[in-house]
């Protein structure tokens, strides 16, 4: 497997590339520090999995070229950032996962291991200043708990196993139902809530619950 690593701190790259062939057997990573070298690293072969730092000097246009010209290929944001509007940011541009870089190395690897089997990672953020002091966990969410959004009960069912990185296959086994259809729910619950992707609607919903 190769992994393409853009991050501008030598030893924040040597940490994730050692951790990243710990936890993955035969992980080549492939360590650069600028979006020119991801770009040329990006020429010669497309990786299994892309690790890009936003504070990278035109990393964020990077990763919104990344998601228009390969649109299947999971990328994961490191983030010094825990801010929804940031993650919001990340997501709606085409990442794949968001960890704040305060994340403990088994959520980093968690994480990665979720998107790749296919799934999406949103971690907890921190609310605005504004809204309540309590943290957000969109993965502990209950059905329950999106009663306020308007969705119907099996779109919130969906929802709730949407904020549990499952894939479309695996919400079918869940629910007993074909994968056209589960399709079919994702896409009407990313229509009522406005998202562009599954990791996005999450956040959405997270955010008006609040």
């Amino acid at each position: 497997m190769r992994v393409l690593l853009v991050d501008g701190f030598p030893m924040v790259r040597a940490a994730l590339t050692g951790l990243i062939e710990q936890h993955f057997a035969g992980a080549q990573v492939q360590g650069v520090d600028s979006v020119a070298a991801a770009r040329a690293a990006l020429s010669q072969a497309v990786p299994r999995l892309v690790l890009l730092d936003l504070r990278v000097d035109g990393g964020f246009e990077l990763l919104q070229q990344l998601h228009r010209e390969h649109l299947l290929l999971p990328v994961v944001v490191i983030s010094g950032s825990d801010e929804t509007e940031d993650a919001l940011q990340a997501i709606g541009a085409g990442a794949m996962g968001y960890v704040p870089e305060r994340s403990d190395l088994n959520t980093l690897v968690q994480a990665l291991h979720l998107v790749l089997a296919g799934g999406t990672y949103v971690p907890p953020l921190r609310p605005r200043v504004d809204e309540a002091p309590e943290p957000v966990v969109a993965a502990t969410a209950a059905p329950q708990d999106w009663a306020g959004l308007p969705l119907t009960p099996r779109q919130k069912h969906v929802l709730h196993l949407l904020t549990q990185g499952l894939s479309n296959k695996l919400i079918a086994r869940e629910l007993g139902v074909s994968v056209e259809t589960v399709k079919d729910h994702v896409a009407a619950v990313l229509k009522a809530l406005g998202a562009n992707s599954r990791t996005q609607a999450v956040l959405i919903a997270t955010q008006k619950m609040r």
